[in-house]
């Protein structure tokens, strides 16, 4: 299958043309900057002139701004094949799906999605993938789509493009403008916010994360989801007025109304228990790694930088509010806590088998007569953690014995004479003798 991504150069483009790629899909992106150096990068084609390659394509999917997304529409659903499909990736539905039926063919499938998520996760598992297939016009295509998307895990919820657009004006489009609001506000008081993290409860550094995760992406597309849907001025005019509503209140020393207003939400917001646990769960997981990190001072642990993606492997020397002390390969590493995931033992032992250097023994020994040599080595390979055996030879003795030799590969960090002894000594208790 022949697909290309328009503005597959950007984030989110890059993102799925290494899934459809890893899928089989033969993979085309272009962009306006002409990146052919990220197509090398991903293993996939690039193509400057994507009207000459829309024809021939079986999937065309439309990754780019907002704004412009229902012109690429018109200027590409026109030179589509019949039955192949056309889909979107854009937070607006309506107006994009609008723009596909207008100008696609008959024959041209049509589906509007809408990914909740960002391009830093690294799977879809867990993720939400919004679908707004359009009547009558993704029969074949959809199917496919869906079924690939809930094999990788993700949670699909199928909506019409006006429902669509009605929801994320309040699940984008409230939550990032009071995001973004406070932001300002933070700004606009010159507020010390790094020094206020001295101070914070783990539910005030939750919140000023959020915050900050949203004033660190690209501000353009933030802008673009404000301003392109229809519906969000209404919901900005309505937290506007309760803002000022309340802070009339605040004004009034009104505590009676307050907790009226404060109440009455409560009852509209329905399950705030439910929601409390929830928060619970975040705020404790988080308590509970930094209470992990502390515990392990004098240990040996594996960090994994979440930006870099280099682990660190080594003694935590030391542990504070903000920050970890690591002494790798004889230098003292310093990196900030909320950089870093603490590795469990598995996923370190994982990194060092994939990472050090093994030393190699060979044990040669005489086995029992109804011995099998390959359920020998089985459970030899089995007596710690960092080694692995093979068979490397068996043969029939001039006196008629049966006889293997065991290559054990032994990871460089492990005591190699400790587990030949160990080796020896349950060879030896199974009946064997060693030559």
């Amino acid at each position: 299958m022949q697909m290309l991504i328009i503005g597959g150069s950007g984030e989110m483009g890059q993102w799925f043309a290494t899934f459809f790629k890893n899928e089989g899909y033969d993979v085309w992106i272009s962009g306006r900057r002409g990146r052919s150096d990220v197509a090398e990068k991903l293993g996939v084609r690039f193509t400057s002139t994507p009207e000459e390659i829309i024809p021939e394509c079986d999937v065309v999917i439309v990754s780019v701004p907002i704004d412009i997304t229902p012109e690429i529409i018109r200027q590409t659903a026109p030179i589509m094949k019949p039955g192949s499909l056309l889909m979107d990736l854009t937070s607006i539905k309506k107006n994009p799906v609008d723009a596909m039926i207008g100008s696609a063919p008959e024959g041209v499938e049509l589906l509007g999605t809408h990914p909740m998520f960002g391009p830093s996760i690294p799977s879809l598992q867990g993720q939400t993938f919004i679908l707004t297939p359009v009547e009558n016009r993704c029969e074949k295509w959809f199917p496919i789509m869906r079924e690939l998307l809930e094999r990788h895990g993700a949670h699909i919820e199928i909506i019409t493009p006006q429902e669509h657009d009605h929801i994320v004006s309040i699940v984008q489009g409230l939550t990032h403008f009071a995001y973004i609001t406070i932001g300002a506000t933070l700004k606009e008081l010159d507020f010390d916010v790094q020094g206020s993290r001295r101070f914070m409860s783990p539910v005030y550094e939750i919140m000023l994360d959020f915050v900050g995760r949203i004033l660190g992406q690209n501000p353009w597309l933030y802008a673009q989801i404000q301003m392109q849907n229809p519906e969000i001025p209404n919901v900005h005019r309505s937290f506007i007025e309760q803002c000022e509503r309340l802070s009339k209140l605040v004004v009034e020393n009104n505590a009676d109304n307050f907790c009226t207003v404060m109440k009455d939400a409560s009852v509209h917001f329905g399950d705030t228990g439910a929601a409390l646990h929830r928060s619970d769960k975040l705020i404790n997981a988080k308590v509970a790694e930094f209470e992990e990190l502390l515990q392990s001072i004098g240990k040996e642990k594996g960090l994994y930088h979440i930006y870099s993606g280099k682990t660190h492997v080594g003694i935590v020397e030391k542990v504070m509010a903000r920050s970890v002390d690591i002494l790798e390969s004889g230098k003292l590493v310093n990196l900030k806590i909320e950089n870093v995931r603490l590795l469990n033992s598995d996923e370190l032992n994982a990194w060092k088998n994939d990472n050090l250097a093994a030393k190699t023994r060979d044990i040669s020994t005489y086995i029992p007569e109804n011995a099998d040599p390959d359920t020998l080595c089985h459970i030899l390979g089995k007596i710690s953690e960092g080694i692995s055996c093979k068979v490397h030879d068996t043969y029939i003795s001039p006196d008629g014995r049966r006889s293997a030799t065991f290559r054990i590969d032994i990871r460089q960090d492990i005591d190699i004479n400790k587990i030949q002894d160990d080796i020896e000594r349950l060879l030896e208790g199974i009946g064997c003798i060693l030559r």
